[in-house]
Parts: C-alpha cells; structure tokens; sequence
C-alpha cells in the first residue's frame, strides 16, 4: 500500500501527467466534435470514437515518462532501495499509471459520444445494446492494457527518447505499416497488440472477438511487463 501511495504522488505531483490526461480526453472528445459539426453523414457509436487511437499516443507518453524520467533523473535509485526485490515497486507504478490511464479513457469515451449527440442529434447512433456500451466505455481497458505495455518499454529501454520514439511510431503507424506488407501483412495484422487492443472500441471484432482480443492484448502486455521486471532485477539501476 506504501508503494501504491509513493507512486501515486510521484505521478500526480508533477505537471506534465496531468496536461497528457487532459490532452487525451479533448483529442477523443475534440475529435467527436469534428465530426459532429463538420459531417453530413450518419455517426455510428464507433464513429464517436475516432480521436481515440491519436490519444492513445499521448496516453503511452505518459506512462513511458512515469519510468523513464526516473531513470533520467535518478530517482529510481531511491525506489528501488525501498523496495529491493524491485518488482512490487515496478507492479505498483505499472497499477498507479494504468489506473490514471483507465480513468481517462472511461471519461473521455461517453464524452465524446455525448458531445456528438448534442452537436448533431440526428446523425448521431443511440447506445442500444451491449455492444454499444463497450465501445464508449472501452477506451478505458485500452489505455489501461496500453499504459502497462509502455511502463514495460520505458523499463527496459531506460532511456525516453527511445521508448517515446518507439511507442509513438508503433502504436501511430508500425502496425498499420506491418499489416500492408504483401508477404505476411494478412497472416499477422489481426495478432499485432494494439490492433486486437483497438476492437474494444470498434464495431468489428477480429477473430477472436471483441473479448477474446481484450484478453490477447492483455496476455501480451502481462508477458512483456514480467519480461522487463525480470531484467530490471538483473542489472544496476
């Protein structure tokens, strides 16, 4: 619980999360008002969604920051003699960003829906169903799932130039790029972690579902969080 509270305070403490929070929650709901004003045509509940994967940049930013402007600063010496074994301090930073992260999302997504309904009543879809609950409220477990995922790179890369530049061009555009290579594009785009990530708050849902892919896209981040605990417990801080 100490750790818990430790890391809370760090993050909320400073500045910059706040302003990525933020950031996030007007490109989702910026986004929605867009397109409710500047469209002629119908929105789908999805449609509502459309900022959420640029947001999703700011959101790894600021779970990659979390880690690495400890190391940039040394700070995460301090840490770690707090909590030796170093995983419980690494689980309860991963815990706090997620947290922050998941609020955001579940925030921003009814937002953004409901400042299209207002903006443009008529083209704009009714939460009908089940289905349409999950694509407002699932922006929340995206960012979460993806704030333990950046957490991951920012332990194991240390350095935040690096972890930025390789979170932001993956997520912004490397899969989307990877899926339209001829030779394996097809076979592996639907297995590609964000994309399976992004059917939490899209109409289709891939080929193992819309919950299915939730859980692949979860595995994948549990693998690579115990993966970067495992190394940041093998070498000096």
């Amino acid at each position: 619980m100490n750790l818990l509270v430790s890391e809370r305070i760090k993050l909320l403490s400073t500045r910059s999360p706040w302003w990525c929070l933020v950031t996030a929650f007007g490109i989702v709901v910026g986004t929605a008002a867009l397109m409710a004003s500047a469209g002629e045509g119908d929105l789908s509940v999805a449609d509502t969604q459309g900022g959420t994967k640029i947001a999703l940049g700011v959101v790894v930013v600021l779970a990659a920051l979390a880690v690495t402007t400890e190391y940039r600063f040394g700070t995460i010496r301090a840490t770690f003699q707090a909590s030796p074994a170093r995983g419980p301090a690494l689980v309860a930073k991963a815990v706090v960003v997620a947290t922050a992260a998941g609020l955001a999302g579940l925030l921003a997504g009814p937002a953004a829906w409901l400042t299209a309904e207002v903006l443009a009543p008529d083209r704009t879809a009714g939460l009908a169903g089940g289905g349409d609950w999950r694509v407002v409220l699932g922006s929340g477990l995206l960012y979460a799932i993806s704030a333990v995922i950046a957490v991951a790179v920012g332990v194991l890369l240390r350095q935040t130039a690096g972890a930025l530049a390789l979170l932001l061009v993956w997520v912004l555009q490397g899969e989307m790029l990877l899926g339209l290579i001829p030779e394996f594009g097809p076979a592996v785009r639907d297995w590609l972690p964000f994309r399976a990530g992004a059917h939490l708050v899209s109409s289709a849902g891939g080929p193992l579902g819309h919950w299915g892919s939730a859980a692949y896209f979860a595995a994948v981040a549990a693998v690579l969080f115990v993966f970067a605990i495992s190394v940041a417990k093998r070498r000096d801080a």
